[in-house]
């Protein structure tokens, strides 16, 4: 018997789907989206010399737009804040706040927790193999054109 593929590329979209589902639903008591939570981990990771918009585009592959988006209610709610780049007038740094670093605890510890609830049961081989396997994937979509250039995801930003 063969194994329908339509069928496994739609658990694969429920899995997402589910995963964002959880972690929004953890985020919600600090008002974030998980949107919000990745972006602003990658901008207080980057804090040392500050980050762009640019370079979180390289990094996530999503649309200029999305990320502005998302980077505007990061800013109005207080967790990051933007500078002039000293050797590019045109180019804004951003940097993580204080009250943006008081909830990196939190955001760690609420995507380890909904990773831990996903991969619950699997132990470290078959987690080893998955990992194998999705790699193997995103190789073969890649090689079709579905990512965008250098391998970067080409998905809607609320999927982050």
């Amino acid at each position: 018997m063969e194994l329908d593929r339509t069928s496994l590329a739609s658990a694969n979209r429920q899995i997402s789907i589910q995963l964002e589902l959880l972690a929004n639903r953890m985020m919600s008591s600090r008002a974030l989206t998980v949107s919000q939570g990745h972006m602003l981990l990658y901008i207080l990771d980057h804090s040392d010399k500050g980050t762009s918009l640019t370079q979180i585009h390289a990094a996530f592959g999503y649309s200029k737009a999305a990320l502005s988006a998302i980077l505007k209610r990061l800013r109005e709610k207080g967790y990051v804040h933007v500078e002039p780049c000293a050797l590019d007038d045109r180019k804004k740094l951003l940097f993580g706040t204080e009250k943006g670093r008081q909830i990196k605890a939190f955001l760690d510890q609420a995507f380890s927790e909904a990773c831990n609830q996903l991969y619950r049961g699997f132990s470290e081989p078959e987690l080893l193999e998955l990992n194998r396997m999705q790699q193997k994937m995103l190789c073969n979509l890649a090689q079709a054109g579905s990512f965008g250039q250098r391998g970067n995801k080409n998905k809607e930003a609320n999927a982050l």
